[in-house]
């Protein structure tokens, strides 16, 4: 039988303020997020693009980016199409970039999507917890706050995982929490399974590949006993049966804790204090082609249908 580990660990935060993020999962220079393209297919798809749109420097950069990411466009009125919202999405980088904020913007892989599309396959339901109205987080010595404070730097953040064309967010930041905390407590690594929670956390007010709660993950680990690692239940990105076997748990949830939504300084005091945090929060316009820093925004909505993990704090 695996060796468990008992874990009064999971922080399940609902925010709707800043948050920072760890880093894009989808930059413009991620090569191991590329579809492996076959030189005869990328030269077929680059002059099918130049055939519909010329050789001017922005359409050989579209093409660029198009062979980059593996695209592939049916007719040549959708390569119009996706080149407009790409050439869109290259001005709102470089307006947004030239004003000196916190954070920035990049190309990815979404760069051709309409913000309608990109809710449609990469966002979750919008979800509502209750959990978070009034959270039991007991705020640790404020005097010992650092002004920043990286968990990255500590070692105990697992590297980035990419949930491809499932609205599964919601399970890595599960995972990704309780990841850190093992981490953090054992000194060793752990990949534990999202597609677990994908198949079998429905009972908790999951919905798999459309949506989810952290709060309500760390629930069902909880009464279930136990979470799986990668290796013995892999990710699929599709809703699936459940067949989680008790034997391959690695870790339980003894309890988690709820920081009050809103509550920046509770967030703030978790973070720089305790470990990384589980943050759900709305998805704007803006953030999907975020790259880098600390992201920032005045649309703060209370429909949460995103959910990642936050590493990182500042006073």
């Amino acid at each position: 039988m695996a060796h468990r580990h008992v874990l009064l660990v999971a922080l399940a935060v609902l925010a709707t303020a800043a948050v920072a993020v760890a880093s894009s999962s989808s930059s413009f220079t991620d090569s191991n997020l590329i579809r492996p393209v076959t030189e005869r297919a990328a030269t077929a798809l680059e002059s099918t693009i130049v055939a519909a749109l010329g050789r001017s420097r922005h359409a050989l950069r579209f093409a660029r980016f198009a062979v980059r990411y593996g695209k592939s466009y049916e007719s040549a009125a959708e390569v119009q199409r996706r080149f407009r919202i790409f050439s869109e999405s290259l001005e709102e980088v470089r307006s947004t970039n030239q004003k000196g904020l916190s954070y920035r913007l990049g190309i990815n892989r979404y760069s051709d999507m309409s913000w309608e599309e990109f809710q449609a396959s990469r966002l979750g339901a919008a979800q509502t917890c209750s959990a978070t109205l009034r959270g039991n987080h007991r705020m640790q010595d404020a005097n010992a706050l650092p002004e920043t404070k990286d968990w990255r730097e500590d070692g105990i953040v697992s590297p980035v995982k990419d949930q491809s064309h499932c609205g599964s967010c919601w399970t890595f930041s599960t995972t990704g929490a309780l990841e850190a905390a093992y981490t953090q407590a054992t000194g060793k690594n752990i990949s534990l399974s999202e597609q677990q929670l994908v198949d079998c956390a429905g009972a908790y007010n999951n919905f798999g590949c459309n949506g989810g709660l952290p709060s309500q993950a760390f629930e069902y680990i909880k009464y279930n006993g136990g979470l799986d690692t990668e290796e013995s239940y892999p990710y699929k990105g599709v809703n699936g049966v459940c067949h989680y076997k008790p034997e391959n748990a690695a870790v339980q949830v003894l309890d988690s804790v709820n920081i009050t939504l809103n509550a920046e300084d509770e967030l703030q005091n978790a973070v720089g204090l305790v470990r990384p945090v589980s943050v759900a929060f709305e998805v704007i316009n803006g953030f999907r082609q975020y790259k880098s820093g600390v992201y920032t925004s005045d649309h703060c909505g209370t429909t949460p249908d995103v959910s990642v993990l936050d590493p990182w704090s500042s006073k």
